[in-house]
């Protein structure tokens, strides 16, 4: 039977009121390559990944998520998606059709189970990519996304039925890690009001990532927490806030599965959990410095691009 499951996490949408200062950050300071925009839309690749785009951006009266994009491996699974979407009850905002963001491709939007618009694609061009060089402390690729959700247990079993997404660990029963390939995590999960929570960027490696704290931080970006060591996805962390009020997080190391004999494990939740080394609290202030999760306004109204 033809595999029509997701394998991999395109790209993050997300929309603010200050398009210039985050357009300016995000293709500036946080290191992101700008590669196509217009007057309200900007689209961002990650220079060590042949993803057309890893981030967009759009100019919008509320802050809100836009669209999280996701691949699958061919046409067929696209329309395999799509029928498996409708026959279970779930609102399809397009059917497939040609895409017209950087890479073209074949695909189609929906609602999830939160009304978050979802992007199912396939046979978007990639682009050329280069290999960073030792000690370059920018995104070297899209990584992962954590979102808030109202019903822990339903949206995990939403991703699982629908997109084919697999559960990688727990934090107790207070949040869930999927993946779609062999990075430990594309999405995650926590309780809260329908919300974006932050997206991560994988960077070379360690040394690469404390660059880029420093960097950063010699920036004056707020930092919220880290550095330091999760347990869940053993990867190295700090997160910081956009000037739109946006969490990005530089992580590096992030653990890679073996599908034949991975098991998930359900984590205690402690400060040593949360953080092995113990010094992101220290440094950065901890979660709660992040910010309250707000409902979003963008649940189930579907951006205009």
């Amino acid at each position: 039977m033809p595999d029509d499951r997701v394998s991999g996490l395109r790209y993050v949408g997300l929309a603010v009121p200050d398009f210039a200062s985050e357009r300016a950050f995000i293709g500036g300071t946080w290191g992101l390559q700008e590669i196509a925009a217009d007057t309200d839309t900007a689209y961002f690749a990650a220079e060590a990944s042949s993803a057309a785009c890893v981030f967009r951006l759009r100019k919008a009266a509320d802050r809100r998520l836009d669209v999280i994009a996701f691949a699958v491996r061919d046409d067929a699974a696209v329309d395999a998606r799509a029928r498996r979407l409708e026959a279970g009850g779930v609102k399809l905002i397009s059917s497939p059709h040609r895409l017209e963001g950087p890479g073209g491709g074949y695909g189609f939007r929906f609602f999830d189970v939160d009304g978050r618009t979802t992007e199912i694609s396939s046979r978007v061009a990639e682009r050329p990519m280069r290999l960073l060089a030792s000690g370059e402390s920018i995104p070297a690729t899209l990584t992962h996304v954590v979102l808030h959700t109202p019903d822990l247990s339903k949206t995990v079993a939403f991703y699982e039925e629908f997109l084919g997404l697999r559960v990688s660990d727990w934090l107790g029963n207070f949040m869930c890690f999927l993946r779609c390939n062999a990075v430990h995590h594309c999405l995650a999960f926590i309780p809260g009001p329908v919300s974006f929570n932050h997206a991560a960027f994988e960077m070379r490696g360690l040394d690469e990532m404390m660059r880029g704290v420093g960097r950063l931080l010699k920036e004056n970006v707020p930092l919220g927490w880290g550095p330091g060591r999760h347990t869940a996805g053993n990867n190295a962390f700090a997160y910081f806030k956009t000037p739109g009020g946006n969490v990005l997080e530089y992580t590096a190391e992030v653990a890679r599965i073996d599908e034949s004999t991975w098991k998930p494990t359900i984590y205690q939740p402690s400060a040593e959990v949360m953080d092995q080394w113990g010094t992101g609290t220290a440094f950065g202030g901890g979660p709660q410095k992040l910010g309250h999760p707000v409902a979003d306004p963008g649940s189930w109204v579907a951006p205009p691009v």
